[in-house]
C-alpha cells in the first residue's frame, strides 16, 4: 500500500519550492537589515526598504511557511489517514498556482501596490488568487480526512482542520474591500473598525499560520523522531480547544492605548494572559514526552530542532501576553523589542520545526539517508546562534529606545530628541544584520545537505527513517 498508494512526488515538489522562497525571504531580510545601517543600499524605486520589507514578510510567512505546511501536511495526512491523497491532480494544480501567486505578490509589492495592512498587503486581484489557492488546498485535505481508513483522528489532524477553517475566515473577512482600479482598493471598514478587524486578522494569522500548523507538525514528528509516543493525547486535545477558543479574542492587544474602546482592549488583554495555559500545555506535552529520553538531545539531531523549537514557542507565549499588559505595552510598543519578539517566533519556533520536518521526510521521499548529520548539527547551531543574537540584541535595543523616549527633564521636556535616540540604535542594527548573515549561513548549509542527499546513491533506509 505504502509503495503504490502514498504519493511522495508532490510532497517533494512542495519542499523544493518552499525552500527556494524561504531562501529568498532570508536574503531579502539580510538586505533590509543592512539597508537600515547603510541607507545607500536603498536603490530607488523598487529596492527600497519600504518595498522590500513586505516582500520579506510575505516570502517568509507565505512562501516558506505555508509552502512548507503544504508539503508536510500532504505527507502527514496520507499517513495518519492511511490512504493516498484524495486528488494528486488537484495538488499539482495547487503547486503551479501557489508559485504563480507568490511571483505575482513579489512583483506587485516591488511595484508599490500595497494595501498597507500588516500581513495582508496584497491588493484585491491577489486576494482572489489566495482564496482560490486555499479552497483547492482545503478540499484536498478535508476529502482525504473524510475518506480516511484510520478511525482515530490524531491531534495533528485537528490542528490541520483548524488551520484550514481559521485562515479561510480570517482572510476573507479582512479582505473585504472596494476596488477602484486594477491594483487599488479601499477597505470596506473605516476608522477604529478597520483597525480592529485588521488586528483580529493580524494576530490570528499568527495563530492559524504560525502556531497551529507547526504544532500539527511537531505532534507528528516528535514521536516519530524519538521513537516514543506523545506523553498525553488527552492533554493535546484540551490544549487544542482551549488555544483555538482563546486566540480569537486577543487581536486587539495590538491596539492598547488607541481609540479602540477600553473594553475591547481589556478583553484582549485578559485572553492574552489566559493564552499562556493552552500554549504551555503543548510545551509541557513535548517536554514530558522526553521523559527518560533527554539523552537524545545529544544523540539525535532532529530532537534538538524540535525541543528548541517548542521552547521558543513557550517563550513566545510568555513574552507575547506580557506585552499585552497596558503598562508594559506603553513602554515597549513601537520599539525594536517587537521585531525581536516576532523573529524569536519565526526564526526560532516555526523555522526550527520546519527544518526538522523536512529532515524527517527527506530520506523517505528520496529513498536515501540524510547526507551528513554533522552538517545538520552545524545547521542547527548556526540558526540557533543567529536567532539568539538577533532577538537578544533587539530586546536590549528596545529597552534602551523606550527608556530614551520616556526620559524627561525636571521641566517636563523630553531629554532626548528622536534623532538622538535613533543614533543609539545603529550598533544594534549592525549586530542584527550580522546575525542575519549567520542565520543565512545555516540555511545554506541546510540546502547543501539536502542537495547532497538527493544526489547520493539510493540505499536501504534505517528502521527509524522507514518509520517516519
Amino acid at each position: 500500500m505504502e509503495k503504490t498508494g502514498y504519493n511522495y512526488d508532490i510532497v517533494k515538489s512542495y519542499v523544493h519550492w518552499s525552500i527556494l522562497w524561504g531562501t529568498v525571504a532570508v536574503l531579502v531580510g539580510v538586505l533590509i537589515a543592512f539597508q537600515l545601517v547603510y541607507p545607500s543600499l536603498n536603490l530607488e524605486p523598487y529596492l527600497t526598504y519600504g518595498r522590500l520589507r513586505p516582500l520579506h514578510t510575505n516570502a517568509g510567512i507565505f512562501g516558506w511557511g505555508i509552502g512548507s505546511f503544504f508539503a508536510l501536511f500532504f505527507y502527514i495526512v496520507q499517513r495518519l489517514c492511511r490512504r493516498p491523497l484524495w486528488s494528486v491532480g488537484l495538488a499539482r494544480f495547487q503547486l503551479y498556482f501557489f508559485n504563480a501567486t507568490i511571483i505575482a505578490a513579489a512583483v506587485t509589492l516591488l511595484l508599490g501596490f500595497n494595501t498597507s495592512k500588516e500581513y495582508h498587503e496584497l491588493e484585491w486581484p491577489l486576494d482572489i488568487m489566495v482564496v482560490i489557492l486555499w479552497v483547492v488546498f482545503s478540499i484536498n485535505i478535508i476529502m482525504t480526512i473524510v475518506k480516511r481508513k484510520e478511525e482515530h483522528m490524531y491531534i495533528s489532524l485537528w490542528y490541520m482542520l483548524a488551520t484550514i477553517v481559521g485562515v479561510a475566515v480570517l482572510y476573507i473577512v479582512n479582505a473585504a474591500e472596494i476596488p477602484v482600479s486594477l491594483f487599488k482598493s479601499y477597505s470596506a471598514y473605516a476608522g477604529t473598525n478597520d483597525a480592529n478587524v485588521q488586528w483580529w486578522f493580524g494576530h490570528n494569522a499568527v495563530a492559524m499560520v504560525l502556531t497551529a500548523p507547526p504544532l500539527a507538525i511537531f505532534y507528528y514528528f516528535l514521536p516519530k523522531s524519538t521513537g516514543v509516543p506523545i506523553y498525553s493525547h488527552r492533554m493535546s486535545i484540551i490544549a487544542f480547544w482551549s488555544l483555538i477558543f482563546m486566540y480569537l479574542w486577543t487581536g486587539a492587544h495590538h491596539l492598547i492605548w488607541t481609540p479602540v474602546p477600553d473594553w475591547i482592549q481589556t478583553l484582549a488583554l485578559v485572553f492574552s494572559l489566559m493564552l499562556i495555559a493552552p500554549s504551555w500545555g503543548s510545551v509541557f506535552n513535548g517536554y514530558l514526552s522526553m521523559g527518560g529520553q533527554w539523552h537524545q538531545m545529544r544523540e539525535n539531531y532532529l530532537v534538538k530542532f524540535f525541543i528548541l523549537g517548542i521552547t521558543f514557542y513557550g517563550l513566545q507565549t510568555l513574552q507575547g501576553p506580557s506585552q499585552a499588559v497596558r503598562t508594559f505595552s506603553a513602554f515597549i510598543h513601537f520599539t525594536e523589542w517587537v521585531p525581536g519578539h516576532v523573529h524569536m517566533g519565526t526564526m526560532g519556533w516555526v523555522s526550527m520545526v520546519l527544518f526538522a520536518g523536512v529532515y524527517c521526510i527527506f530520506p523517505k521521499i528520496y529513498g536515501r539517508e540524510v547526507y551528513s548529520i554533522p552538517l545538520a548539527n552545524l545547521h542547527f547551531w548556526l540558526v540557533l546562534i543567529g536567532q539568539l543574537i538577533y532577538s537578544v540584541s533587539m530586546w536590549i535595543a528596545g529597552i534602551q529606545q523606550a527608556s530614551m523616549w520616556h526620559s524627561m527633564n525636571p521641566d517636563g521636556n523630553l531629554t532626548y530628541t528622536f534623532v538622538e535616540t535613533l543614533a543609539q540604535l545603529y550598533p544594534y542594527w549592525t549586530i542584527r544584520a550580522v546575525s542575519g548573515v549567520i542565520y543565512l549561513a545555516g540555511v545554506l548549509v541546510f540546502i547543501y545537505n539536502l542537495i547532497m542527499t538527493a544526489r547520493s546513491p539510493e540505499a536501504s533506509l534505517s528502521a527509524a527513517a522507514q518509520n517516519v
